[in-house]
C-alpha cells in the first residue's frame, strides 16, 4: 500500500521510482589528459560543477572541454550568464564555433529558463552554463529543487551538463564537483613592437599563463583526491599524487579591447 501510494504521489513527475537503474557513467574527455587523469573525465548523464575565484582557470578548462567535444562534432550549447563570452578567444582556444550554440544572457533568470529549455529539448552532446561573473548571493538563492531538476532531466541521456560559479550550489545534485584556484602567473619577458608600441612603456608584460590548483571536492568515482596541475617547471604534490599541465593564457590581444 506504500508502495502504491508513493507512485500515486509521484505520478507525472517521476517514472517508475522504485525500477533500479543502471549506474554505469560514460566518461569523456577534458581535453586535457592530466585532468582526466584526476577526475576520470567529464561523466555523460550527470551535472557537473566547476567553481573558483577570478582567474582560477575555470575558463580556461571550459574552452578545452568545448575545444574537444566540438572537435568530435558534437553539438554544444554555452549559456552565457553575464553575456561575457568571446568568441574570438574561444576559436583561437581551438573550439569549432559552427558545433557551438552562443545563448547570451543578461541575468540570473534567463540563464535558468534558457538551460532548462535546452535540457528539455535534447539533441546536446554538452551544455556549459557559466555562472562565473554572476554573484554568489544570487546563485544562492536558486532553489534546490531546480538543480534536482536539471539532474533528472539528463539521467540516463548522453548530454553533459558543466556549471561554472564562484561557490558550489548543486550540493548532492552534482556528480562531479571541481574547485580551481591561480596559485601563481606566467607573464611574457618581451613584447612585440606592435604592442609595446600600443602600451608605450617599457616594462609593459602580457600574461602568458598561470599555475593552477585544483581540489577534486566530490566525484562517485573518486573520493578525497587532492592534487596540482600548473605549468610544467617541475610537479608539485598533494597527498601523494601530482599532476601537470600548461595552463595557458587563452585571450590574445586585439588592439585597444584587448582582455
Amino acid at each position: 500500500m506504500l508502495r502504491a501510494q508513493v507512485e500515486l504521489a509521484l505520478a507525472g513527475r517521476v517514472a517508475a521510482p522504485f525500477t533500479i537503474r543502471d549506474r554505469r557513467v560514460e566518461n569523456v574527455s577534458t581535453g586535457i589528459s592530466e585532468v582526466d587523469a584526476l577526475v576520470g573525465g567529464l561523466p555523460r548523464g550527470a551535472l557537473t560543477e566547476i567553481f573558483g575565484p577570478s582567474c582560477s582557470g575555470r575558463t580556461s578548462l571550459l574552452f578545452s572541454a568545448l575545444g574537444a567535444r566540438t572537435a568530435h562534432a558534437e553539438a554544444c550549447a554555452l549559456i552565457d550568464g553575464c553575456d561575457a563570452f568571446d568568441p574570438h578567444s574561444a576559436e583561437r582556444a581551438g573550439i569549432d564555433l559552427k558545433q557551438l550554440l552562443w545563448v547570451r544572457c543578461r541575468n540570473i533568470e534567463q540563464s535558468f529558463r534558457a538551460t532548462d529549455f535546452l535540457l528539455q529539448a535534447g539533441g546536446f552532446g554538452f551544455i556549459a552554463l557559466d555562472l562565473s561573473d554572476v554573484p554568489h548571493e544570487s546563485v544562492h538563492r536558486v532553489p534546490l529543487d531546480t538543480w534536482f531538476r536539471f539532474r533528472r532531466a539528463i539521467e540516463g541521456t548522453p548530454t553533459i551538463l558543466l556549471v561554472l560559479e564562484q561557490e558550489p550550489h548543486a550540493k548532492t545534485c552534482a556528480s562531479l564537483v571541481l574547485r580551481m584556484e591561480a596559485e601563481r602567473s606566467r607573464w611574457q619577458a618581451t613584447l612585440s613592437p606592435r604592442i609595446a608600441d600600443f602600451y608605450r612603456h617599457p616594462f609593459s608584460r602580457l600574461l602568458d599563463g598561470s599555475e593552477i590548483h585544483a581540489e577534486l571536492i566530490q566525484s562517485r568515482a573518486h573520493q578525497g583526491i587532492k592534487t596540482d596541475f600548473h605549468d610544467g617547471r617541475g610537479p608539485r604534490t598533494r597527498d601523494g599524487k601530482s599532476i601537470v599541465f600548461e595552463a595557458n593564457e587563452i585571450f590574445g590581444f586585439q588592439g585597444p579591447a584587448h582582455h
